[in-house]
């Protein structure tokens, strides 16, 4: 049984970045990572596709749903490198963080080609 199962745009270069990167972390296979435009997807109906096209979703052990950063933290929390984002938690910090997030996520195509020089991905790469 996962701790966690993360909703994430796989055609975000940065998002698949990330995604890959945690899964690699993921020694004891807590977290299961499902791309919103994969087939796997639709076994998750209760997930509204443009609301997790808009802000990271996931869903705990619980079946609770959890939303941006909040996930991100936890997600890297369950893998034991939590720390790296726990400040972005923190009161006062938190509000400025998920702000800069919701801004993040909006432009996020952008955001990924100004770094990698990448603005998209399909199911088997990624182009410009």
């Amino acid at each position: 049984m996962y701790q966690l199962t993360v909703f994430y745009d796989g055609t975000c270069p940065l998002c698949a970045k990330e995604m890959r990167a945690l899964k690699e972390q993921d020694k004891s296979n807590v977290i299961k990572t499902i791309d919103i435009y994969s087939e796997a997807f639709s076994e998750y109906p209760n997930i509204d596709p443009k609301a997790a096209n808009t802000v990271l979703h996931a869903l705990n052990q619980k079946g609770e749903l959890i939303l941006g950063l909040d996930v991100t933290y936890l997600a890297w929390k369950l893998v034991g490198k939590g720390w790296l984002y726990a400040p972005l938690r923190w009161p006062g910090i938190k509000m400025i963080a998920d702000w800069c997030y919701l801004h993040f996520a909006k432009n996020r195509y952008r955001v990924s080609y100004w770094l990698t020089g990448v603005s998209r991905c399909n199911k088997t790469s990624c182009s410009k």
